[in-house]
């Protein structure tokens, strides 16, 4: 009887010590984001070259930017989704400040509507200046990496949105959006699995493409309302850490 006890309380032990030791490991992937370098269809635009100008850099060299080229991007296919490197940049701050990113927890993939992807080394922090981040990013997007002492920081190749998600090998894949028919909750959560992709949509307004959909196995919101991408990243991310 005591040789019983004895064993169902170590087998009882050994559950315990594996889920303290189940670690979920989660990828956050900004999709389709509004992060690009000028287009050359519009390097000669005026609004372009002066802001080139100010900048000091071949136009070529600079991220497009609604603020400053909205008159250049008029005729522009997708003009509404591009152009919101602002938007890229308060995305990401708002990632990388959270506790599950800092205890390694999370890794953060920038999409781009060009189909380049940008990789964040473990723990790095980008500049909270946006002008720092504007010179940071678009010489990140010319030259395909950020290295310091022999360390790649950063590094941006092309890649399409489900050759990203397939190199994840994601347990399960779940997509926001204010389109999303069933709102996101605790239980959907815990049911992720040990290694979640979560994709939010990196552009200003407007939905998904049809390749991104295709890469999702659901679609959730966390809002019935529009929100900002940095304030949808924020409330996922709270919500995972609290479990």
């Amino acid at each position: 009887m005591l040789k019983g006890v004895v064993y169902a309380l170590s087998a009882a032990l050994v559950v315990a010590l594996r889920a303290r030791l189940f670690i979920v490991m989660y990828h956050v992937v900004l999709a389709e984001s509004a992060l690009e370098t000028v287009p050359n269809s519009i390097t000669s635009h005026p609004a372009v070259t002066l802001h080139a100008q100010k900048l000091g850099r071949d136009a070529s060299q600079i991220l497009l930017d609604k603020s400053w080229h909205y008159s250049a991007m008029k005729n522009m296919h997708d003009a509404h989704r591009r152009g919101r490197p602002d938007l890229v940049h308060f995305s990401i701050l708002s990632a990388t400040s959270t506790p599950l990113y800092q205890d390694a927890l999370m890794k953060l993939y920038i999409h781009t509507v060009q189909d380049v992807v940008i990789w964040f080394a473990d723990n790095i922090r980008i500049p909270k200046s946006y002008h720092r981040f504007e010179g940071l990013f678009s010489k990140l997007l010319c030259h395909n990496s950020i290295e310091f002492e022999d360390r790649t920081l950063l590094e941006a190749r092309k890649c399409t949105i489900h050759e990203l998600i397939k190199s994840i090998n994601p347990t399960r894949t779940v997509g926001l959006s204010v389109h999303g028919k069933q709102p996101i909750n605790n239980n959907i959560i815990n049911n992720f699995g040990e290694n979640p992709c979560v994709v939010v949509g990196g552009f200003q307004r407007g939905e998904f493409t049809e390749e991104t959909i295709d890469m999702l196995d659901c679609l959730y919101n966390v809002s019935p309302v529009p929100l900002e991408t940095h304030v949808v990243i924020s409330r996922i991310l709270y919500d995972m850490e609290r479990l």
